[in-house]
């Protein structure tokens, strides 16, 4: 367990939100047509040990996972030139984002990819945006009204979208209900489906006895706050995997 919920906890929580596993998403193993993938946040600010303020303070087994498998997929995704779209969150030092502790401020090297994904910034298949806020999808409005992931879908006629990152009830599940809200208005043709991989998303955790005696802090145990916003996102039409595989080639 990654937070002081027992495991008990978790079954109960489940029990009682429990959500049914779209199975496994099967990409074709070289003409990968209507698909893209869209990795949220996997930057030293959030995964990397240490890093900052919202970066994990010791190992985290579901955090490393995350980046062991984003850097797997989005290697599979460059062999074959498919699309990708990678938000980065990324701050102003005089722009605090409330309620949170300053984070991912530029030239800090926070809001950078994590080092196993460093070589992507070099990929001509990878769109990166430096994001602002929490959604990803907000953040991607520009001044002129344009959107850069909407663009970025209509370009490649994205209809499937494979979202990974961290975190799974907050980045994750915002960027998801926002662009699931703009496909059902036509805001992001063609884009039909949201898919998240929940094995490969990840959030932080903060045990209730720490954040007692924080002022002003929420406890998040990491497992119970992981289901809750696959669940969210379940509820707001994403399609929730727990595999992806690629179709052998013949």
């Amino acid at each position: 367990m990654g937070s002081d919920a027992s495991a008990a906890e978790v079954d109960l929580l489940r029990s009682q939100i429990p959500f049914q596993s779209d199975g496994e998403l099967v990409l074709p193993p070289l003409d990968g047509a209507g698909v893209g993938l869209v990795l949220v946040d996997v930057s030293n600010g959030f995964c990397t040990v240490g890093a900052g303020n919202l970066a994990p303070a010791a190992p985290n087994k579901q955090i490393e996972k995350l980046v062991g498998e984003a850097a797997r997929l989005a290697r599979q995704f460059c062999d074959r030139s498919w699309p990708i779209f990678a938000f980065l969150d990324c701050h102003f030092p005089d722009k605090p984002e409330d309620p949170f502790p300053p984070h991912c401020i530029i030239g800090s090297g926070e809001e950078n990819f994590v080092p196993a994904l460093e070589w992507l910034e070099n990929e001509p298949n990878v769109v990166i945006k430096r994001k602002h806020c929490i959604d990803g999808y907000i953040s991607s409005i520009e001044k002129d009204g344009s959107n850069t992931f909407a663009d970025w879908a209509g370009k490649h006629q994205i209809k499937t979208i494979l979202v990974l990152g961290i975190c799974t009830d907050m980045c994750v599940l915002d960027f998801a209900s926002s662009a699931l809200a703009a496909r059902n208005i036509g805001r992001v043709p063609p884009l039909q489906d949201v898919v998240i991989y929940s094995e490969e998303c990840a959030t932080y955790d903060l045990p209730v006895e720490i954040a007692m005696n924080v002022k002003g802090a929420l406890a998040h145990p990491q497992d119970l706050m992981h289901h809750v916003g696959l669940c969210m996102a379940k509820g707001r039409g994403a399609k929730v995997v727990d595999r992806v595989v690629f179709e052998p080639s013949e």
